[in-house]
């Protein structure tokens, strides 16, 4: 089946935008059609696929869409969106144009694509924080500069840019790797660069090592791919997310990190990395009931606070509940030296009894098996021995524990 770029925004408000969008693919040669996501529910001759033939998609049908509240007006237009794209085998690519509520329509729809599947949205808080938008998918958004409010000097310019872009996307196919190494995830932090560095070169060679920066969006595209079928196994060495999660830090990943382990029988090894940190942004941000607390400013921008015993007793504690749903192999190693380079010897952040009582609450929630099993190590998490632990136990899992 040919494929099509799908032109998505309200035609009842950016009518003139989208055919602008619209005949600049077409005159490129690209089969372009116009989605119309408005929620007045007025027919648009703009559109290709109308507004009432999206809404129909909805579970409910189209009168959940075409309600008197704008806010489920919206919310479900977005579901509908979703399951018409969800359905359809000929995306080539999406560009979406909106403002707050446009773009909250449009990308929960966008990121349901696979990766790799262009994806552009022009946008009015693209200059803002975008993370709520694009989450762990791989949309580009630019910033619209002018409100998308009809055609003017600087609208034609950006929106011609934004279709270009695609244009490159769609022309420019990307070559598939020479060969076909299963690929698998490891997750990092700067403090924890040696031991995954040491990782990824003993399995380079026989496997694609796919590295994620352990930001909150990084933890949560990693397990995005391990659900979706995209991963052969697990390496999450660095699970300091976590630290942000139950201490009000910036680089969570929500509640729903380590979920991966109930939802698929991967393989995985993981450890401990950066669980001593909690990340903030200027030392200034700290909150009050921290302003007394060890801290350790990374740079300009991010000030990191040394968890405690009693913290590191409750992620351990949360971590261990979340191992014990896993229904796949499972070993979790505790690197008795030092979880991060901040908390080795002579380090600002070493701490063995805040790191002993990880270890402990680990080993106290923790049912453990001859699948899922906790085991300690000598070493600190950086060192070359860590990294050959780590390896061998990847190694007899992958060879004795594939998922059925």
């Amino acid at each position: 089946m040919a494929k099509t770029a799908f032109v998505i925004g309200t035609c009842d408000t950016k009518a003139e935008e989208l055919r602008y969008l619209h005949e600049l693919l077409r005159s490129a040669g690209v089969d372009a059609r116009i989605v119309d996501v408005g929620t007045s529910g007025n027919a648009a001759q703009a559109a290709d696929i109308t507004s009432h033939q999206v809404a129909a998609c909805h579970p409910q049908g189209s009168q959940a869409v075409f309600v008197d509240d704008r806010g489920k007006a919206v919310a479900n237009m977005a579901e509908a969106l979703r399951q018409l794209l969800a359905g359809r085998d000929d995306v080539a690519g999406v560009i979406g144009i909106g403002g707050s509520g446009g773009t909250a329509l449009i990308t929960p729809a966008m990121r349901d694509l696979d990766i790799g599947v262009p994806k552009v949205m022009v946008s009015t808080i693209a200059s803002g924080n975008v993370a709520p938008y694009v989450g762990a998918s791989d949309i580009a958004m630019i910033y619209s500069v002018t409100d998308v409010a009809g055609l003017n000097r600087i609208s034609r310019r950006v929106l011609g840019n934004a279709a270009h872009a695609l244009l490159g996307m769609l022309a420019r196919q990307v070559p598939e790797a020479a060969d076909d190494k299963p690929a698998i995830g490891l997750s990092m932090f700067g403090v924890t660069t040696a031991c995954v560095n040491g990782i990824t070169g003993a399995l380079g060679a026989d496997y694609d090592c796919l590295v994620f920066h352990a930001t909150g969006t990084g933890g949560v595209s990693m397990e995005k791919l391990a659900t979706s079928g995209m991963l052969k196994g697990l390496l999450d060495i660095t699970t300091t997310e976590i630290c942000d999660l139950l201490m009000g830090g910036i680089f969570s990943a929500g509640d729903t990190r380590l979920d991966v382990l109930a939802h698929t029988e991967l393989p995985y090894v993981g450890s401990c990395g950066a669980l001593d940190m909690v990340n903030f942004a200027g030392r200034e941000t700290l909150p009050a009931h921290y302003r007394q607390r060890l801290v350790y400013e990374h740079n300009p921008q991010i000030t990191l606070m040394r968890t405690t015993a009693e913290e590191n007793a409750r992620m351990g504690q949360w971590i261990g509940e979340k191992l014990n749903r896993s229904r796949g192999p499972v070993r979790f190693l505790l690197p008795e030296g030092g979880v991060s380079a901040l908390d080795a010897a002579g380090q600002p952040f070493h701490d063995p009894a805040a790191d002993a009582a990880l270890f402990a609450a680990l080993e106290a929630t923790v049912r453990q098996t001859s699948e899922r099993q906790l085991i300690r190590c000598p070493w600190h998490i950086n060192d070359p021995e860590f990294a050959a632990a780590a390896v061998a136990e990847f190694h007899e899992l992958m060879s004795t524990g594939q998922p059925r």
